[in-house]
């Protein structure tokens, strides 16, 4: 069974921490300090894994508003969706303000960064572990800084870079040349000093992950930015090519490889799902399996958030995946998805159903691809049938669903339907309890080789690469040409958070265009037919995206926190959010 990465009480301490001094004994015998933690190899592992854990903590902060499931919305493959009065993800797909909802994510990032910046502290002094363990675990902590920032930079823009674990309330936003320069730096001092093996599955990321992630923020720095040669902090410069060089060391010496089969990466192709006579037709006798049935290891999978559901206790809900219980999931009533009426999806929260826009553009360009059924469910793909409005306050309900991060169901021995398809799977073992709110535990994967080798095409020109993505899917070739490449990342990538980043990199106009086949759309408004009629609310996507470069708001808390150190230090609140009206929800 996939296990989650090691976390102790000890890791969660990472940070500097005070001693309590008494007159008979001063020694702290209830938490670790940096003066004596950590003081060996496994200690120094745990203080990497306080970094990783905050991964998974973002989840708690906002379940719809970190980085992925906000990306999702905001691009032009979802809408909105949940219910109607639940209104902080269609506030995200329209680019509207409502309530501080992205607060929570913006502090959990910050605390991941802090412990990151804490462990690079300490490991400069780990003379007790060898040099290259020194040096995996230092570019490991340079990755997780450089990815938290990463996140930060997409969403919010400019914001505070601090890099030690000197506490300073006047630290201001920084631009965001200088704050993505900052992460490119990071990514390219950890591929420099990181051994150059591939990890073993564990959720540790290697150099290779870091060359991936590099030629990702490249791509989006380069062409939003429109600055193809990148000054660093340092004062050296990081060029296309050097970027295609480390992209070309990741494609042939990596080790990571394609699955041959498109449909074996994502989980309604596990064993249990696949024999239940109620999995559809589409999917059902094909000869699909589950690269991770059983605990296997996804060769293809580079970046993951690891799950398991060794726990049901509410302080464990984070090491299940809340994003699949909100995005993948049919906003419906529970007892019917028990019943299998949605089978195999299951029960959740509706958000982000996919755009009859996106997927009728994608039956158009590459009618014959069979990404698109691997991908989206269509409401007729459902073996007994769809039925809008089962909640009573579906919004934004279009009846397509991505079918990449999902909670998949699974039917026991016994006739019963399980929450999880792993509870049947692993004869329910480390269950404390049947409960939608704990059981999806398949990994979330955030960086995958498919997208390399895309990125080997588009920056190295490696047409050979581009043929490769494409034959797995069982596609002839097509020339290399930039509106190819544009449209085979939109197919290949859909659903996995990058489109708002091409969106944004590839121009306004670009953009401009895309979002606004959005509006007019056929969806559901609690049950009834309707249209998306989101320019309503916005004045429109194309507009919105105009003002707002894709932004989310800063958030309100921390523009006041800012002021307390100084009318000069106050944060400055992004495009199209100063004074906004807050978005109330739907009305029809």
């Amino acid at each position: 069974m996939k296990t989650i990465l090691k976390i102790t009480a000890v890791a969660a301490l990472t940070l500097l921490l005070s001693s309590c001094e008494s007159l008979l004994d001063s020694t702290n015998y209830m938490s670790k300090t940096t003066a004596d933690f950590p003081s060996n190899a496994e200690e120094v592992e745990q203080m990497v894994t306080g970094i990783y854990n905050n991964l998974n903590a973002i989840q708690e902060a906002n379940k719809v508003t970190w980085h992925y499931p906000w990306a999702l919305a905001t691009a032009d493959e979802c809408l909105g969706g949940d219910g109607a009065n639940v209104s902080i993800i269609q506030a995200a797909d329209m680019m509207l303000k409502q309530g501080d909802g992205y607060n929570g994510v913006y502090k959990q990032r910050y605390v991941g960064i802090a412990r990151a910046n804490s462990a690079l502290e300490v490991l400069k002094d780990c003379d007790f572990i060898s040099e290259e363990k020194k040096n995996d675990f230092t570019g490991q902590a340079l990755f997780l800084r450089a990815y938290y920032y990463y996140e930060l930079a997409s969403q919010f823009g400019n914001v505070p870079c601090p890099l030690t674990t000197v506490a300073d309330p006047t630290l201001p936003q920084i631009s965001g040349e200088e704050l993505w320069g900052q992460i490119m730096l990071d990514l390219k001092t950890a591929i420099s000093i990181m051994p150059s093996k591939r990890s073993n599955g564990d959720g540790h990321v290697d150099k290779y992950c870091a060359e991936a992630l590099l030629g990702r923020v490249y791509l989006f720095y380069s062409g939003f930015y429109n600055d193809e040669v990148v000054t660093l902090p340092d004062g050296t410069e990081l060029t296309k090519a050097q970027v295609g060089g480390y992209i070309k060391d990741c494609v042939e010496n990596s080790g990571y490889s394609l699955v041959p089969d498109f449909h074996n990466l994502w989980p309604y192709s596990n064993r249990i799902t696949l024999a239940d006579e109620l999995c559809p037709v589409k999917w059902k006798d094909k000869g699909y399996e589950y690269v991770a049935d059983d605990g296997k290891v996804n060769p293809e999978s580079m970046f993951v958030i690891k799950f398991n559901a060794l726990s049901a206790n509410d302080p464990y809900r984070r090491y299940s995946n809340q994003t699949a219980l909100f995005i993948g999931g049919v906003r419906g009533n529970k007892q019917k998805c028990q019943n299998g009426d949605t089978f195999p999806l299951s029960y959740g929260y509706g958000n982000c159903p996919v755009s009859p826009a996106f997927v009728k553009e994608w039956e158009t360009i590459e009618p014959d691809d069979p990404r698109r059924e691997a991908s989206i469910m269509y409401p007729d793909d459902f073996v007994r049938g769809y039925k809008y409005g089962v909640k009573g306050d579906n919004c934004q309900e279009t009846g397509y669903y991505q079918t990449k991060v999902m909670p998949v169901m699974g039917r026991d021995n016994n006739g019963t339907i399980r929450w999880s398809y792993l509870q049947v799977m692993y004869n329910n073992l480390s269950w404390t309890k049947d409960d939608y709110q704990y059981n999806f535990c398949d990994d979330m994967v955030l960086i995958r080789f498919a997208e390399v080798l895309l990125m080997d095409a588009e920056i190295n020109g490696n047409k050979a690469s581009f043929d490769r993505v494409r034959a797995r899917a069982g596609l002839p070739a097509k020339a290399l040409t930039e509106e190819n490449l544009r449209n085979e990342r939109r197919w290949e990538l859909a659903f996995e958070g990058v489109r708002l980043g091409d969106l944004r990199r590839y121009g306004v106009e670009y953009a401009k265009a895309a979002l606004d086949k959005q509006e007019g759309v056929v969806c559901y408004f609690k049950g009834n037919k309707s249209t998306n009629h989101a320019s309503d609310f916005n004045g429109g996507y194309g507009k919105r995206f105009e003002i707002t470069k894709g932004f989310a708001p800063i958030p309100t808390e921390q523009i006041n926190l800012s002021a307390g150190a100084g009318e000069e230090y106050k944060f400055k609140q992004n495009p199209g959010y100063e004074g906004a009206d807050e978005y109330t929800g739907w009305i029809e």
